[in-house]
């Protein structure tokens, strides 16, 4: 039994616009599914922030083993280890700054890049339960660092940032807390 190309294509139907759209977000094909996974945990939303933080770990990862090949007394490797271990610690991709070893660089993964995104330290510092929460939280702009408000989820905070990540002041959210601690202000009404 022969069927030709235009029997094929009669026998399967259209697919529903649900239907596309959950086989846009499926790839059959590719088995990796570490991407998703991380993807989903730290909850971003789009693949060009994952690809970026992925080929800024392969590139610290790639500088580290370039200073590993140098002499381990070379001024030249010394003074470079030591600037790109001030520069991930102040970042906060590295715990230890004095790190004589380049090891914590080697282990940098695309995982310390994500844990830095603003939402996930909103989680961490307890303004928010859970990071979808907080992403939805910076993206109707009630969260702000330092002076400046942030509506992107996939901004980094800085170790020296972090302290002032806070509520935007009229924020009801903000309001709320205050309320339920009893530190509202009668200005703050206004």
């Amino acid at each position: 039994f022969v069927f030709d190309q235009q029997q094929r294509t009669t026998m399967v139907r259209k697919l529903k616009h649900h239907e596309k759209k959950l086989l846009k977000k499926v790839d059959f094909m590719n088995k990796n599914l570490r991407p998703v996974e991380i993807m989903h945990r730290y909850h971003i939303q789009k693949r060009e922030d994952y690809t970026k933080y992925c080929r800024l770990a392969g590139k610290i990862t790639k500088l580290t083993a370039m200073l590993r090949e140098l002499d381990p007394k070379d001024p030249i490797r010394i003074a470079t280890a030591k600037h790109l271990l001030l520069k991930l610690h102040g970042i906060g991709l590295v715990q230890k700054e004095t790190d004589s070893e380049l090891s914590s660089c080697e282990r940098l993964t695309t995982s310390s890049f994500c844990k830095r995104r603003l939402p996930v330290v909103m989680t961490r510092l307890k303004m928010a339960q859970t990071v979808k929460e907080a992403v939805r939280l910076v993206e109707q702009g009630h969260v702000r660092v330092g002076p400046t408000t942030i509506t992107d989820p996939a901004y980094l905070v800085t170790r020296q940032r972090e302290d002032f990540v806070t509520w935007v002041d009229n924020s009801k959210i903000k309001r709320h807390v205050n309320t339920y601690n009893d530190t509202l202000d009668d200005f703050d009404m206004l």
